[in-house]
């Protein structure tokens, strides 16, 4: 794992967040993205190296939905950039991680990922991002 690629935050109005965080940080956010296959619309704010997500559900029955359905808005992820997906996914299940999705599929922002637990993580749902090529 290389870097803290981004800590993805669910929101229930995507546009009043976007509000919020462009105040909190002093700068608006830099893109925003559907990602039809998660049911969510994202939008970005960079800063330093790592991004915050925003994710607010487009569907009722997405995970962000049903998410904010158990729990407040607030920090859903944390996401890790790594270089090479497969070969981090192998040695996690090694060291006995629970891994939702062995196949990485296409995420936000150009990246593929792979979500691992958070029964194994101590509570954090972690998030392996890796640049599509």
């Amino acid at each position: 794992m290389r870097k803290i690629e981004h800590i993805g935050i669910a929101v229930q109005d995507l546009e009043e967040s976007n509000a919020l965080f462009a105040k909190l940080l002093g700068k608006t956010h830099f893109k925003t993205e559907i990602v039809a296959g998660e049911a969510v619309e994202t939008s970005f704010f960079q800063v330093g190296e790592t991004k915050v997500e925003l994710l607010q559900a487009t569907k009722p029955e997405s995970a962000i939905a049903k998410y904010l359905e158990k729990k407040s808005p607030g920090v859903h992820h944390i996401a890790f950039d790594v270089e090479d997906i497969l070969a981090e996914v192998a040695r996690l299940k090694d060291e006995g991680f629970e891994i939702l999705n062995e196949t990485p599929k296409e995420g936000a922002d150009n990246k593929l990922v792979v979500f691992l637990h958070p029964r194994s993580t101590h509570g954090v749902l972690v998030e392996l991002c890796q640049e599509r090529k």
